[in-house]
C-alpha cells in the first residue's frame, strides 16, 4: 500500500539524476572542448571547465551511490 508509492517515486527521481548527468557531462565536454580550440585561454574559462567537471563527478557519485541504473553512454561503449 505505502511501498509502491515509495518505488515509484525513488524510479522518478533516478530518472531524473539521470537527466541531470546527461546535461552535466555535455556541458563538461563543451566547456573542455571550448577551452581546447581558444588560443587565449583564461584562468576563468580554466575554473569554468573545472567547476563543471566538479558537478558532473558529483552527480556521477551520487548515481553510484544510489546504485542507480541507466543507459550507457557512446564514450563508454567506445573506450
Amino acid at each position: 500500500m505505502f511501498g509502491k508509492r515509495r518505488k515509484n517515486l525513488k524510479k522518478e527521481f533516478d530518472d531524473i539524476l539521470l537527466e541531470d548527468i546527461d546535461q552535466a557531462f555535455t556541458t563538461w565536454i563543451n566547456a573542455r572542448k571550448n577551452q581546447e580550440t581558444v588560443f587565449e585561454a583564461d584562468e576563468e574559462m580554466a575554473a569554468q571547465t573545472k567547476a563543471t567537471r566538479a558537478q558532473y563527478e558529483l552527480l556521477y557519485r551520487e548515481a553510484r551511490i544510489r546504485q542507480v541504473k541507466g543507459h550507457l553512454q557512446s564514450s563508454v561503449i567506445s573506450r
